[in-house]
């Protein structure tokens, strides 16, 4: 069986070549067999006319046109029970575009569709039709409908041994299984997307932890009493029957609901503990570390996983659930999505105005009162304030503002716990929910949240029209950057040690590095920090003492590598940001600049904000009341024309205005231009019969004249 089959067809009545196929044993066909090529087969496939499972064929619209029409369907109809979400799997186009994504997150390029092998078409294809007729099963090991370019591994020679070790050791996820959960990712996420409710920020397009601290200086200020809880736990895993209900809620197709919870039920295969460590390890001898040269190749630092590395702890930990890989942080949002309506209706019940409170006291509560050049701005009021609740969720994280009594903070924590007990069977108690005053200052991502009493003058209008200035006092809601989290990040980072006296470590990832690309990759990671501090009230001295812990940790490498002994040789031979060389030695090569202009050295750019002056200014811009992020918004525009009612509207309004829209305008340009040339025209005719008539005339009177002399 393992041999190829030559099969020689009959000859045509012409004199044409014999048709030749060749084919090898293929367990995924009916026949056992899949054809690798043909020769002279185009009068074949004119015969029997297009074959319906050619790829190629299938490809009638472009996926992302398809996505895009699926994201409008939804946010049209935000309420609707989806009941076949199957018309989106038989489409032949997401899975060419979940192809090329998966692609570029294996192979790290771009695939374009005119790039993609036929045979890679084919197998794709063999994957779509396993998948609806539910012949795919997750996290399969040996038996493959596609596989990755990078694996070249020929599974059918392996040895008993290898096989075993593929079998009971711990694999990376699956190509196929990525494509498949790539394709179910881009059907699911509009359906929910239109649905999940505006307070929670993790895990969904165009909102970050930015857009969390924004909201929270923009909504949370006023609040006396904070509920901060941790549910990630949920995020660690949870019944089966649990997710599948709360999908159900919303889609209703028996094959993609089959499809989780497959993905959900089938095992991972990992590595047994006692074959972890049974290998000895050999005592490696100490060897001196070498410099390598210019024109050496150097080691990659691997500074990606620095970046990545600088994040808050509440955005550390990301679901993973079985065999959903990219799916499990959607249906952790999905689960947790009833906690977020349900603490909206604990909002509207909680809400209660005063009259005698300058603050929230219109029915809808997002008035802004005070001062109107800070939003966050709140006023202090007597004993009779407006009751007033705010919630806020990034992943297992939730953050609850309360503005009242701790008796109603209580009451509330004692709903919350019984709510998560009742729906997750989550078993929390008060430490799990502490209640916090605002002045003792809250910690969420990374930045603590106080109050700052200021004395403003408040100008009003008094009833007889007599303008008032008088002293007022409020609060505004403080976002400060932690230095305690920064300096525990660093120490993650290996890049100082201590407490108390951080001390710089030398960066000894870098040893190999030119000074140039060493600077280079360090401004970089001075960049990452600048943004993420972006929003902080001490943006300047928190990013301060990153660059000093840099700059420090540069110097000692430097001191190591050129053996100059300490930071203060380092700094006077290359100056404060370390931009001069330090590798050229005065008398012993020429100047430095001499080089540079000749193109023979490479250019080195010294470290950013190493003065306080350098460092940005904290963001301050206003955040709207009702924010949403730009794609949403886009939509919701989108949505709104089309419907008549607001093309009707939009005239109505033009009309009364007096004003004409760009389509009437041109609608009117083209009628007159129409009109125009049909009266020209009727002239011309007009203008013809005189003349055709008058030539008539002049020669009917020339025949008489000559008649009579004849």
């Amino acid at each position: 069986m393992h041999r190829r089959l030559l099969l020689f067809s009959h000859r045509t009545l012409t004199n044409s070549k014999p048709d030749i196929q060749w084919f090898v044993p293929c367990p995924r066909r009916t026949n056992g067999f899949k054809m690798l090529s043909s020769f002279n087969s185009t009068q074949h496939n004119r015969s029997r006319g297009p074959d319906p499972n050619d790829p190629s064929t299938l490809i009638k619209e472009d996926a992302v046109a398809v996505c895009s029409q699926m994201w409008l369907d939804n946010f049209r109809e935000p309420n609707k029970t989806e009941a076949n979400l199957t018309q989106y799997l038989r489409r032949f186009e997401l899975w060419v575009l979940s192809y090329q994504k998966v692609y570029a997150d294996d192979i790290g390029a771009y695939l374009p569709r005119s790039g993609i092998q036929r045979s890679a078409l084919e197998d794709l294809l063999a994957l779509r039709n396993a998948v609806l007729d539910g012949k795919f099963k997750w996290g399969a090991r040996l038996d493959f409908y596609i596989k990755s370019p990078r694996d070249k591994t020929e599974y059918e020679s392996l040895s008993k041994r290898k096989i075993k070790a593929v079998l009971t050791t711990t694999q990376p996820s699956p190509f196929q299984d990525k494509i498949v959960q790539e394709v179910l990712f881009m059907i699911l996420e509009p359906v929910y997307e239109a649905r999940f409710s505006p307070k929670s920020f993790a895990f969904r397009p165009g909102r970050t932890a930015h857009t969390v601290l924004r909201v929270i200086r923009r909504n949370f200020a006023g609040y006396l009493w904070y509920i901060k809880g941790d549910l990630s736990t949920v995020l660690d895993g949870m019944k089966v029957g649990m997710v599948i209900g709360a999908l159900m809620r919303d889609v209703r197709d028996k094959k993609v609901i089959d499809l989780i919870k497959s993905a959900l039920v089938t095992s991972v295969v990992t590595t047994a503990p006692h074959l972890v460590d049974t290998k000895k390890k050999k005592k490696r001898k100490y060897q001196k570390k070498r410099v390598l040269a210019d024109d050496e190749p150097k080691p990659d630092p691997y500074w990606l996983d620095s970046f990545f590395g600088f994040a808050p702890e509440e955005a550390e930990k990301v679901p993973n659930w079985g065999h959903c890989g990219i799916l499990s942080p959607l249906l952790a949002n999905i689960c947790l999505d009833e906690l977020d309506h349900w603490m909206e209706d604990r909002i509207e019940e909680f809400y209660r105005p005063s009259k005698t409170d300058v603050i929230w006291n219109a029915p809808e509560g997002e008035v802004e009162q005070g001062n109107t050049s800070w939003p966050e701005f709140v006023p202090t009021s007597g004993p009779d304030k407006t009751r007033k609740i705010d919630y806020i969720r990034f992943g297992g994280h939730i953050l609850i503002g309360i503005r009242g009594p701790r008796a109603d903070a209580a009451i509330l924590r004692k709903e919350l716990i019984e709510y998560c007990d009742q729906k997750y069977q989550l078993k929390l108690d008060n430490d799990c929910l502490p209640i916090e005053h605002i002045t003792k200052g809250i910690m969420f991502l990374d930045h603590v949240l106080c109050r700052r009493v200021v004395y403003p003058t408040l100008r009003y209008t008094a009833t007889g029209g007599k303008i008032i200035s008088e002293k007022g006092v409020g609060t505004l809601l403080s976002v400060t950057a932690s230095l305690k989290q920064c300096i525990r990040q660093f120490r993650k980072l290996n890049f100082l040690k201590g407490d108390r006296d951080p001390d710089p470590q030398p960066c000894f990832r870098m040893f190999h590095a030119t000074q140039a690309h060493t600077n280079a990759q360090m401004n970089k990671f001075l960049g990452t920090m600048v943004e993420w501090y972006r929003y902080a009230d001490n943006r300047k001295k928190i990013v301060n003492f990153c660059s000093y812990i840099i700059r420090g940790s540069l110097a000692k490498l430097y001191a190591a590598k050129y053996k100059l002994r300490s930071r203060a040789k380092v700094y006077k031979i290359g100056s404060r940001n370390l931009s001069r060389p330090l590798k050229d030695r005065k008398g012993i090569s020429p100047e430095f600049h001499h080089l540079l202009r000749m193109g023979l050295v490479e250019s080195i750019d010294g470290l950013q904000y190493t003065r306080m002056s350098l460092i940005p200014e904290p963001d301050y811009s206003p955040f709207p009341a009702n924010w949403r992020p730009d794609h949403e918004r886009t939509l919701l525009e989108l949505i709104s024309l089309d419907d008549p009612k607001t093309i009707e509207e939009q005239r109505t309004s033009l009309r009364e205005q007096g004003l004409v829209s760009p389509q009437d305008f041109m609608s009117m340009l083209v009628w007159n231009y129409k009109k125009i040339g049909v009266l020209r025209n009727q002239e011309n005719d007009h203008t013809k019969e005189l003349l055709s008539g008058s030539i008539n005339n002049i020669n009917g009177e020339e025949k008489a004249v000559q008649a009579a002399q004849v």
